[in-house]
């Protein structure tokens, strides 16, 4: 029996089989098991069965579209699962993830409320310029403003309503499926899919919804103290910052919040938690629109900009305390110097602060009716938001320079190696074959670029932590053009039209990842480069952020270790294939298979990232201890194919190239074999052109494939060591 799981290409059963037509005979529509149609006779004796995971975490088009404005969030919820493995301060590490992640949250809720609350209710309501031509807004126009602000906190009240009731539906959806054995690996990858992570998710979700609500109740009753602070205000005040400490308390206790799925008590505690933030709501709401004090005249909601500089502040600190935690007794050789949570989780709140700034100035320009960025209304955007947008631009154009001089400093060297493999792997070819030849060693040399990705994407990610930091000078009531003049001799204009420029290439940047989702959605080529990123955030269970989009492993990992455990005890023995994001999955689902199961079970690897992305990016779960008690479990039935063309898959033991040492003796030597790609440089017989570059595309149509597959069929009919299919047997990590 051989099963085959696709990569991010999300192709059809049909495509993974080479067949015409497949006969789904497990799962549903969203992930399902398909084989040749019984009518037909299956070549050989080996039956294939094809895992179709694809529409897991894409699906329809609205929830692509979805996912691109949960970005911000899932990085979020990525920077948890970037801590290196063995850390002294993890508690501290996780801690510091989940508030950051739950500033994002607050920023969401400010950024709907900025544009509800300040620009609508506060300042276009009380322009008659404004309100002029628009009878959709006039209704309200020249109403008390308690009225006002009243009516439109349902806008955000219902922003959060929507993230609230999003979060909520794939838990119950993913409920029915869960690992059938309890007898796994204790590494941390086993855990993909294994336990309960809806518990979990739903004391996030709690915690979350109290503070987005309790933002909002800050936001109306910041408005309302200049004008006159009664009892009943300083009370609610005091609720609202009780309700807001103790979801930071919550989130700084991961004992706690991490508890075992069947200890239910914290749940009570939560749920409690986000209730009194939801009647706290309706109660502040009530205040402001019965409140008889006067209202603060002029300029924009009062308290608004100092609140969102007052947040900008405090990811800046959160941001510099992940640093230094992940700093602290770092192990030696840690990829990216142990900094691959900070990266992430600067990139997620400085995406959060651009759409945020955006969304704000996109509303303010189209009240304005189009005046410039800084006139028409009556106070505008917040500054804040003016120097989020500086330090976006300002980051952009610095990674674009440092981007183009790694581009140019390792041009040679990259093209130098890509030459001797193409050299070695076509000798003495003919004349007319050149300009073939300068199309392999360019991909090859363009495949190797990939290696100078992540540290690039950490540069800028540090960057726009340090954009993020600089809004904070908004508290000193200073532009960026006043202070860049002042202290770099800039003109003012020019940096107010970069600004400007900036914005719009933000509202490019979001059109472009709208379009991306339309495309990666229809097109499947176009999906092969884009969901390799969207996958790879996808496949970690949400365990920083609640409204992160959820996590297809959690449903895909424990169905997949189903099946292999039901085809192994018909008396099958399973040849388990992945390609890409699929041989993750095969990985995760290995690790689950009781000894009794993986003794029969051997695995076939294709274009796999499991070095060459996640060893890097998740250096706490894909580590060589995982991946030699993979092999140890399948009794070392493992090979890996891959290719120099692809930007992605990889070598996971030992690379083979021409010239490279082979430790002789260790299972895990036989492991990797590189496929020379393409298979020739000039047109076969009875052709007119060349073989093509297959790239990061599957293997299956490959005869080096099949050849592959029918040893790995042979070794599974032989004699297994009793010993081979234990964890440690075999080649041991090293130390």
């Amino acid at each position: 029996m051989a099963l085959r799981v696709h990569g991010a290409a999300g192709a059809s059963a049909g495509q993974v089989l080479n067949l015409p037509q497949a006969e789904q005979v497990a799962g549903d529509r969203s992930g399902g098991f398909y084989r040749r149609r019984r009518s037909e006779v299956a070549d050989g004796r080996v039956t294939v069965e094809a895992y179709r995971w694809g529409d897991l975490p894409s699906g329809t088009m609205a929830r692509t579209l979805s996912l691109v404005f949960l970005l911000p969030f899932m990085l979020a919820n990525l920077a948890i699962w970037m801590r290196p493995a063995n850390h002294g301060s993890d508690a501290v590490i996780r801690s510091l993830c989940r508030l950051l992640a739950l500033t994002l949250t607050a920023l969401y809720v400010l950024a709907v409320a900025g544009v509800a609350l300040d620009l609508v209710a506060w300042q276009c309501m009380a322009s008659p310029d404004c309100l002029a031509g628009r009878s959709w807004l006039s209704w309200l126009g020249g109403r008390p403003v308690g009225l006002r602000l009243a009516a439109l906190t349902l806008v955000p009240a219902a922003a959060i309503g929507l993230v609230w009731r999003a979060s909520t539906r794939p838990g119950r959806v993913f409920e029915a499926f869960r690992a059938p054995e309890t007898e796994v690996s204790g590494h941390g990858l086993s855990t993909i899919g294994q336990w309960d992570a809806e518990p979990l998710v739903g004391r996030l979700r709690s915690i979350h919804v109290a503070a987005a609500f309790a933002t909002l109740d800050g936001a109306l009753l910041a408005a309302r103290v200049p004008g006159g602070a009664s009892a009943v205000t300083i009370a609610l005040v005091v609720v609202t910052g009780a309700v807001l400490a103790t979801c930071v308390v919550l989130l700084c206790t991961p004992a706690l919040i991490d508890r075992a799925p069947a200890d239910r008590r914290l749940d009570r505690i939560t749920r409690t938690l986000r209730t009194i933030a939801v009647v706290l709501t309706v109660v502040v709401t009530a205040h402001v629109l019965a409140g008889s004090a006067r209202w603060h005249d002029g300029g924009g909601l009062p308290g608004y900009e100092s609140i969102l500089t007052w947040l900008f502040a405090t990811q800046t600190a959160l941001l510099a305390a992940l640093g230094a935690a992940l700093l602290w007794r770092r192990p030696l050789a840690t990829p990216l110097l142990g900094l691959g949570a900070l990266a992430i989780a600067a990139a997620a709140i400085s995406l959060a602060v651009v759409y945020s700034a955006e969304l704000i100035y996109r509303v303010a320009d189209f009240l304005d009716r189009d005046a410039p960025i800084d006139a028409g209304l009556a106070a505008g955007p917040p500054r804040a938001y003016t120097w989020a947008i500086f330090g976006f631009f300002r980051a952009v154009l610095i990674t674009l320079v440092v981007v183009g001089l790694v581009i140019v400093s390792s041009r040679r060297g990259r093209f130098r190696a890509a030459a001797a493999i193409v050299a070695h792997d076509h000798p003495d070819p003919p004349a007319e074959a050149e300009p073939r030849l300068r199309q392999v060693r360019k991909t090859i040399a363009q495949a190797r670029f990939t290696e100078w990705l992540i540290p690039l994407a950490a540069v800028y990610a540090c960057l726009a932590g340090l954009g993020t930091a600089t809004t904070t000078i908004g508290l000193l009531g200073l532009s960026p053009g006043g202070v860049v003049e002042r202290f770099a001799g800039v003109p003012a204009d020019l940096v107010t039209f970069g600004i400007a420029f900036g914005s719009w290439v933000i509202a490019a940047l979001i059109l472009g990842l709208v379009l991306g989702g339309v495309f990666a959605y229809r097109t499947v080529e176009f999906r092969r480069h884009v969901g390799v990123l969207w996958d790879l955030g996808t496949f970690w269970p949400r365990a920083a952020h609640p409204f992160a989009p959820p996590c297809y492993a959690e449903r895909a990992v424990p169905e997949l270790t189903r099946r292999i455990t039901y085809l192994v005890g018909r008396g099958n023995t399973v040849l388990l294939a992945g390609h890409s994001h699929g041989s993750v999955l095969a990985a995760a689902a290995v690790l689950q298979l009781p000894p009794r199961v993986s003794s029969r079970v051997a695995l076939l690897t294709h274009a796999s990232p499991l070095r060459r992305l996640y060893a890097r990016l998740f250096p706490a779960y894909i580590d060589d201890e995982v991946l030699h008690e993979i092999g140890a479990r399948v009794g070392w039935r493992w090979i890996n194919l891959w290719r120099d063309t692809d930007p992605v898959g990889g070598w996971v033991f030992s690379s083979h190239r021409p010239g490279g040492t082979v430790a002789v003796g260790r299972p895990a030597a036989t492991v990797d074999r590189r496929l020379r790609d393409p298979v020739d440089v000039v047109a076969p017989p009875g052709d007119s052109v060349p073989p093509p570059i297959q790239g990061h595309r599957p293997c299956e149509s490959d005869e080096r494939f099949a050849a592959a597959a029918r040893e790995l069929v042979q070794r599974l009919r032989e004699p297994t060591d009793p010993g081979a299919g234990r964890p440690g047997a075999g080649d041991p990590a090293p130390h």
